[in-house]
């Protein structure tokens, strides 16, 4: 399969390295430093883009991988606010988008731990929830999209929670609930939620080891979307 990867950092290198070793042909590695160089790409020759990019740069990607009928895989983060229009584009154009906070097997499991949590403790009154998310000092959203999606998660299945809000301290209304941010190094990822009563807490945390699970499950996704179309999340992916 012939990978274009759009954003090479970190993430962007790793998932390079994990497509060629299963296989893969990488033909194009796009940063900020050679963008020019993806207009110059045969889009008839890409099977697939994987979007690890920067916030500022994903809505300019997804519309040029659209424009191109070039299936997209993105796990950037921070650009959340044009989903809804991007999902529509992508449709529109008759492309694949599959879009994640987060590939990691374990994290998409925590997920339903935690929204399963979530309707547990709708029927329990005297908890107040809240999430801390610890990230690496490069990381320059804040929330994670992990804990965005945890978050929601959390809305969709307690009734007494309407809203998130990036805090160091409770909030001030009951129907908020509070997402602490930290950045320390080299911390992949950990998030943890908390429910806290008078008489006890119950708590559920995940912790990433390394980068390698999100970047292994990126590709996976990618091998997938392949001669797909629509718009697809995890979901769909392992068939929950």
């Amino acid at each position: 399969m012939n990978i274009l990867l759009l954003g090479y950092g970190k993430m962007g290198q790793l998932i390079g390295e994990i497509a060629e070793s299963r296989g893969h042909q990488l033909v194009g590695k796009i940063s900020i430093e050679n963008r020019f160089e993806l207009n110059e790409l045969n889009p008839e020759k890409i099977d697939v883009a994987i979007e690890f990019s920067q916030p500022e740069a994903a809505v300019e990607n997804f519309e040029w991988c659209f424009e191109k009928g070039v299936p997209v895989v993105s796990g950037t983060t921070g650009w959340l606010s044009e989903k809804p229009r991007i999902e529509k584009l992508a449709k529109e154009k008759n492309g694949a988008f599959f879009y994640a906070s987060n590939f990691s097997i374990g994290v998409n499991i925590f997920f339903k731990v935690n929204q399963f949590l979530a309707k547990l403790m709708n029927e329990t009154p005297g908890y107040r929830v809240s999430m801390e998310e610890i990230h690496h000092t490069s990381k320059k959203d804040a929330p994670s999209g992990t804990a965005i999606t945890l978050a929601e998660g959390i809305i969709q299945n307690h009734q007494s929670y309407q809203q998130w809000k990036l805090s160091d301290a409770p909030s001030d209304s009951e129907q908020t609930l509070p997402i602490t941010s930290k950045r320390i190094d080299p911390a992949p990822g950990t998030h943890i939620i908390r429910y806290q009563s008078p008489i006890d807490d119950i708590e559920i945390k995940h912790t990433a080891h390394s980068r390698q699970g999100f970047a292994l499950g990126a590709v996976l996704v990618a091998e997938w979307l392949k001669d797909r179309k629509g718009v697809f999340s995890m979901d769909d992916f392992l068939s929950f």
